[in-house]
């Protein structure tokens, strides 16, 4: 076992041990033991599924979603309803999205589009900034394209900067990293906050709105830790790894920074003109027009169809660009799956009556309700590494609350997000890439990485409180 690497048997027992503390807690309320036992017994199912099985997070919330309703009392042929019915209703709202967002984030991946923008970032910012351009690059080219893909694109980049600058390669490869996370994890159209905003009814705009606000307050927290972590690691990084990137590099197509962010800052014009026009024009012309071309499934298709006409270089083929496409719908399928497996989950919760005894339990605890969904994307992250699965499992789970009318939906979707920045560390891919690309491993590397992750989970509990003093 890799040093510093938690025992999987040390997890499962520190979550069963808190599972035993909520059950134990819930006797001594006025809660339904049956639908208690219900809900525990299902999430321990997902989680030992993944964590043991063969299995991934699509079939553990379905089987998880059939052990709850069985545990709970509803009729077999009932559950499958009630599964069947959560699945189509889901991904009715937010599965063309999702197919969408994946697709815009390929065009931008393999057209260069990244790569100009992080260009740009360095030029706007200047000489001394560049620790923080890369922040601001990954911050935005995370919005569509996945964190794995935006390193890799724009890793050559920081260790050329480092090179040319004589800063050190992993406080600019940690700025880089910090800066995808942040919006990978908290604005869509990543998948992740797209499915949590369409399984508790959250306005993309609205999800869009309250994120960047998240992400600027944090951006100086991912640069103050990087130059901090960064240059204390610096001496242990191995120098050989990915010798080859900057010549690679170069074969990148180049285009301009305006032509690049087109695709994605219409999209995002358009989603915000939908909600605003909502609040300062309802009922108006206005309304009607941006209530079109602002819904989150118009907007991305004419971000798709910009992407595909402006992005790529003259004398691109058809057929090279419909199999990019067709490499992302491959690569968003499975985030849809969890997503409408999810839907199916939280279905179940909701019409077994499980939901509405966790909402009635819960109400008694002396904290804030965002924590649960916060803490059950925290464990979940930890557990299995997926911070996508950790926030959809923990959405689904807060959707009772919120149909129940006592955790605000914006609220608990920050909180989903935000519990799946915890310590990612070896069963977490990003933090494989991160790592190696800068050059360490071990202890070092996880210092760097699972350190840079949970100082930013820490940052983000008092901006929880903020919101939900805000929103209630």
């Amino acid at each position: 076992m890799t040093s510093g690497e938690v025992p999987p048997k040390v997890v499962e027992a520190r979550i069963f041990r808190a599972i035993s503390a909520c059950f134990n807690y819930f006797k001594e309320v006025d809660v339904d033991l049956q639908l208690l036992a219900a809900l525990i017994v299902g999430v321990a199912a997902i989680i030992l599924i993944i964590l043991k099985t063969r299995l991934d997070a699509f079939p553990a919330l379905l089987i998880g979603a059939i052990v709850t309703g069985l545990v709970a009392g509803v009729a077999p042929v009932e559950l499958v309803g009630l599964m069947t019915a959560g699945f189509g209703n889901t991904l009715a709202s937010i599965g063309i999205v999702i197919g969408l967002g994946v697709a815009l984030g390929k065009l931008m991946e393999v057209t260069g589009a990244a790569d100009a923008l992080a260009r740009a970032f360095v030029k706007l910012f200047g000489k001394g900034r560049e620790a923080l351009a890369m922040t601001m690059t990954g911050s935005v080219v995370s919005i569509p394209v996945f964190c794995d893909s935006g390193y890799v694109m724009l890793h050559p980049l920081a260790r050329s900067l480092a090179r040319r600058t004589q800063q050190g390669v992993v406080v600019l490869s940690l700025a880089l990293a910090g800066g995808l996370v942040l919006s990978h994890t908290l604005v869509p159209p990543t998948p992740g906050p797209l499915a949590v905003a369409g399984l508790l009814g959250v306005d993309l705009g609205m999800m869009f709105l309250v994120g960047i606000p998240f992400i600027i307050v944090l951006i100086p927290v991912v640069l103050l830790f990087a130059r901090i972590m960064g240059n204390k690691l610096e001496p242990f990084r191995d120098p050989s790894m990915f010798a080859l990137e900057d010549e690679e590099a170069n074969t990148r197509p180049v285009i301009g920074a305006f032509r690049a962010a087109l695709p994605i800052v219409v999209p995002i014009l358009l989603i915000v003109s939908n909600t605003a026009s909502k609040a300062l024009f309802p009922g108006t012309s206005i309304e009607a027009v941006t209530s079109f071309i602002g819904a989150p499934a118009i907007a991305l298709l004419i971000g798709l169809v910009l992407g595909a006409y402006t992005l790529p270089q003259r004398g691109t083929e058809r057929k090279e660009v419909a199999g990019w496409l067709s490499e992302a719908a491959a690569s968003g399928g499975l985030i849809i799956f969890i997503t409408g497996a999810g839907g199916a989950f939280a279905n179940v919760l909701t019409e077994s009556g499980v939901g509405a005894n966790l909402a009635d339990g819960v109400g008694m605890l002396p904290l804030p309700l965002f924590l649960i969904p916060f803490l059950v994307a925290s464990v979940l992250r930890v557990a299995q590494g997926s911070g996508t699965v950790a926030m959809i499992t923990a959405a689904t789970l807060a959707v009772p609350l919120v149909e129940a009318g006592t955790l605000n939906p914006v609220l608990a979707a920050m909180a989903s997000a935000c519990g799946a920045f915890l310590f990612s560390h070896f069963n977490d891919s990003f933090f494989w890439v991160v790592t190696k690309f800068a050059g360490l491993s071990g202890t070092k590397a996880m210092k760097a990485w699972s350190g840079m992750t949970t100082t930013i989970w820490v940052a983000t509990i008092p901006l929880l409180f903020i919101l939900w003093a805000i929103v209630g």
